[in-house]
């Protein structure tokens, strides 16, 4: 006879990461709920009104901030942004670029080309069966040597 299966839940702030929501904009009721993977499963397929709301107008939280600025989210801490941003924020930003904006989008940019340069290579690499050599092995111990009998001290053993 088997169990029947017990869904997994998990935390409120998990659950708000793979909805790409901040937290705390969330309802309280969703803030202090476990949520299953049924449920979150549910939420994905069918958005509430809440949650296409702050989909659509945020607060967003760092990692949507940063993909709509076409940055990372080292760049956005190096600008001092920590707080979450609106979508009304995040277009004022990106309509008129300061600074920091432009140089870390370009910062970005070289980091996800040299990324797809060295992916570029290792697919090269795999396609031309080309093996990388292998660290080369440890060289092996010496077998312990066995105790016989002469070895415990020197006396024979009695007969």
């Amino acid at each position: 006879m088997t169990k029947p299966k017990k869904s997994q839940v998990m935390k409120p702030a998990t659950a708000a990461l793979k909805l790409d929501v901040y937290l705390p904009a969330t309802p309280q009721e969703f803030q202090e709920s476990l949520v299953s993977r049924e449920e979150l499963d549910e939420l994905q397929r069918n958005p509430p009104q809440w949650l296409s709301d702050l989909r659509r107008d945020g607060p967003h939280p760092r990692n949507v901030v940063a993909a709509r600025l076409r940055v990372s989210n080292s760049g956005l801490a190096r600008a001092g942004i920590t707080e979450a941003l609106t979508t009304a924020q995040i277009a004022d930003l990106a309509a008129d670029p300061p600074e920091w904006l432009i140089r870390e989008r370009a910062t970005h940019a070289e980091t996800q080309r040299e990324q797809r340069r060295l992916q570029e290579l290792q697919n090269d690499a795999a396609a031309e069966k080309i093996t990388v050599p292998a660290k080369p092995a440890k060289a092996a111990k010496p077998a312990a040597r066995r105790k016989t009998p002469t070895s415990r001290g020197g006396r024979s053993p009695r007969r």
